[in-house]
């Protein structure tokens, strides 16, 4: 590395920098300027300062979110241009290009190039940056007419700084070093489902989430009003440890939730029990939830005498059969084919009322149109119509599921005594990860509650009464204050109601359970029960999803055993597998123990080639029964040594999680965290499941054994705890060490 080329390439990121606060303070005087017009002029005017002001916000929400590691590399081509490349495209203001964004067309040859096809590209740069300044160049020459004689090829080292750089507990995003593989996975067709199939440590979420900022550069049109969808893990770690990895690139646009969130207003909690869970999830399910549904639609078994202002009017199965068909034909929700059966009684009910009315008021030809309303409002009638179609929330549809054996009885014939026995629970249990899909099942059945029931319209006009005495105060303080408003009352009212209303599309996305995403990126979708997936395909009925995963480390007992069996009932054939072959994470000692103890455990796993050797063998520490935490106590100083500032992982399940936390706790203090870490803490205790997605420097398992769960027939936990760790593993076990660990 020359001295010259350093400051050379300093000199340039310094320039970018300065343009980047150019152009942040360029919106910070529009927006202010914006601002300061006020809420007054026609209402085309108002209109124009708020679209301007919502577009001067993104904008500088934008440039202040690609801070970090603005730029990454430089391509220096052919023809003589040094292209540079980095998170967002820049210009001077006269629109020379200074950098290009990443996710364009021709920035993908710093992907792509390689020495036996360099598509035009001579010598690839990468740029390596702490906060604003250059640290380091490397170079890949792919152009032999380059190199001098005492020169050679470079290229991995770009590469392996960031692999072998320390943890903080968010993850780094590897924008600059994506190989050729995941760059053509990045930017496949938007059509369909692709799956990605990768081994620990090969980047799957990585290429997830550059591929949603990909499709939304590339797609704009179609997908700036839709919405792309990023499903993760329901752990918070996990989503604390990307959370800043989109904006990092330009994009803010994106929904990132677990399933259990995917319900407005519903915080799901785990599922305690994995067995409940797997029933939960099975496709069945959706027939059981139906049959709660037509449960609530009853024909009574004998004739209901109903009195109405004194006279006594007739219920008949005959006529309750009959409305309840017509109401089913119209393949309406539950709630909103109520109105056609409760119409078509009331009609009924009222004709008999009209009949013995006249009856005893013969040659009487006053109006009778006042009986409908006395036969509506009628107590009796209200009462026998509910029982017969009962108007349902999916919260109260499932609660009482689940919580009346009479009812789970009728709804699940096919299940035994013993699965019943497992899903019944209290009314006001908490809500489950394992019940979001069936409440949204419900809710696709029931539909919106009874649309004419008239408290909405009600509450609407209440409130817009209450926004135009609102806004005619406003007008009077005003004109007191000596300004002219230039609007009316209603007017003021009409922008105020537009303003409060006015939301992203991730926003109205997040509220709004029959928003329709037009793409879906899920990671870890070996997890997903196929209930699960049905609730997904039906967030995205064009079917447009790219799913990321391992089989190998599904922990999940509702999880998919393999991708045929978890995606063929809800795509068909329409979905294509690719598969990551690089581990570019696990040092290859570790990877190879992982991949010994899976297939001694009778699981096939992929195993994508390490791209490095580590310092480190995995250490087995074989103790006392009793002794693990104590052990664990014992040789934590000698790991943070080894590590020299690195992030450690302490993941345990069972009883060994709140023993070692408290232990740790003890010795170390506040360095003791959970979850992803963090620059204060540099130890976590966490579970199997809680690390998955995770990566940490070093990695102490406690009690491996605990951790194969041969009862479910899966081996993903262990798998998983083994490889997260980027340099060291060590196991302390006083059970016997699962088999295949061990050379």
């Amino acid at each position: 590395m020359l001295d010259a080329d350093l400051a050379h390439e300093r000199d340039y990121v310094a320039g970018l920098y300065a343009r980047l606060e150019e152009l942040r303070e360029e919106k910070r005087r529009q927006l202010a300027q914006v601002r300061r017009a006020g809420a007054v002029g026609t209402m085309q005017n108002v209109s124009e300062r708020d679209a301007f002001a919502a577009l001067y916000e993104d904008r500088l929400a934008q440039l202040d979110a690609v801070d970090d590691r603005l730029v990454f590399g430089r391509l220096d081509l052919d023809s003589g241009e040094a292209q540079y490349i980095g998170r967002i495209g820049l210009t001077t203001e006269d629109l020379q290009r200074l950098m290009v964004d990443w996710r364009a067309p021709e920035a993908g040859h710093f992907y792509q190039a390689t020495a036996f096809d360099r598509q035009g590209v001579r010598r690839r740069r990468h740029l390596i940056l702490q906060g604003r300044e250059v640290k380091a160049i490397e170079d890949d020459v792919l152009d032999a007419g380059m190199l001098a004689d005492n020169d050679s090829l470079q290229g991995e080292g770009a590469l392996l700084a960031a692999l072998n750089s320390k943890r903080t507990g968010r993850m780094s995003d590897i924008v600059s070093t994506i190989q050729s593989e995941q760059d053509r996975i990045i930017r496949s067709s938007i059509s369909g489902a692709l799956v990605v199939q990768g081994g620990p440590g090969t980047g799957k979420t990585a290429v997830a989430l550059h591929r949603a900022a990909y499709l939304l550069y590339t797609h704009r049109d179609r997908l700036k009003t839709a919405g792309v969808l990023l499903v993760g893990p329901s752990s918070s770690s996990f989503m604390k440890y990307i959370e800043r990895v989109l904006p990092s690139l330009g994009e803010t646009g994106v929904v990132m939730a677990s399933v259990g969130r995917l319900m407005p207003g519903i915080h799901a909690v785990p599922e305690p029990d994995a067995d409940v869970a797997a029933i939960k999830g099975r496709l069945d399910m959706a027939t059981v939830v139906a049959n709660a549904v037509a449960n609530r639609q009853r024909i009574p078994a004998e004739d209901r005498i109903l009195e109405v202002d004194g006279r006594r009017l007739v219920l008949t199965p005959r006529q309750v059969r009959r409305a309840r068909e017509r109401a089913r034909s119209t393949g309406k929700p539950h709630n909103e084919a109520r109105v056609t059966f409760v119409k078509i009684l009331l009609r009924e009910l009222t004709e008999q009322m009209t009949e013995l009315v006249e009856a005893g008021n013969i040659g009487n030809n006053a109006d009778r149109s006042y009986l409908a309303e006395d036969v509506r409002s009628a107590r009796d009638v209200r009462i026998a119509l509910n029982l017969c179609w009962m108007p349902m929330t999916p919260e109260k549809l499932i609660s009482e599921l689940f919580s009346k054996p009479a009812i789970l009885e009728f709804c699940t014939p096919t299940m035994s005594p013993a699965e019943r026995a497992l899903l019944q629970r209290p009314a006001d249990a908490p809500w489950t990860e394992s019940d979001v899909p069936l409440l949204d099942e419900a809710a696709e059945l029931l539909g919106e509650l009874d649309p004419a029931a008239g408290r909405g319209l009600a509450q609407q006009e209440h409130d817009r009464a209450r926004d135009l005495a609102n806004a005619k105060q406003t007008l009077v303080n005003m004109q007191a204050a000596g300004v002219d408003p230039l609007m009316s009352a209603e007017e003021l009212a009409e922008q105020n109601q537009e303003q409060e209303t006015r939301q992203t599309a991730a926003e109205r996305a997040t509220s709004d359970r029959t928003w329709a995403f037009g793409h879906i990126v899920v990671d870890e979708a070996q997890e997903l029960s196929p209930m699960q997936w049905r609730l997904l395909v039906r967030r995205c009925p064009l079917k447009s999803f790219t799913i990321v995963g391992d089989i190998a480390q599904t922990s999940s007992v509702a999880g998919a055993n393999s991708w045929q069996g978890a995606l063929a009932p809800m795509f068909g054939d329409r979905w294509q597998l690719e598969e990551l072959t690089v581990n570019y994470r696990t040092p290859s000692q570790i990877a190879e123990a992982a991949v010994r103890m899976a297939n001694a455990a009778g699981l096939v796993v992929s195993a994508p080639k390490a791209v490095r050797e580590g310092r480190w063998s995995p250490v087995i520490d074989e103790v006392d029964p009793g002794q693990v935490v104590s052990r664990l106590v014992e040789v934590l100083p000698e790991e943070l040594d080894a590590l020299d500032g690195g992030l450690l992982a302490v993941i345990a399940d069972g009883h060994f999680l709140p023993e070692a936390t408290a232990a740790l706790r003890a010795a170390h203090g506040r360095r003791v965290g959970t979850g992803a870490g963090s620059y204060e803490q540099d130890i976590v205790v966490i579970s199997p499941r809680e690390a998955k997605g995770l990566e940490f420097d070093g990695v102490v398992v406690l009690e491996p054994s605990m951790m194969l769960n041969h009862e479910h027939g899966k081996v993903g936990d262990l798998y998983v705890a083994m490889t997260r760790a980027t340099q060291r593993l060590r196991l302390i076990a006083s059970e016997p060490v699962p088999a295949g660990i061990k050379r």
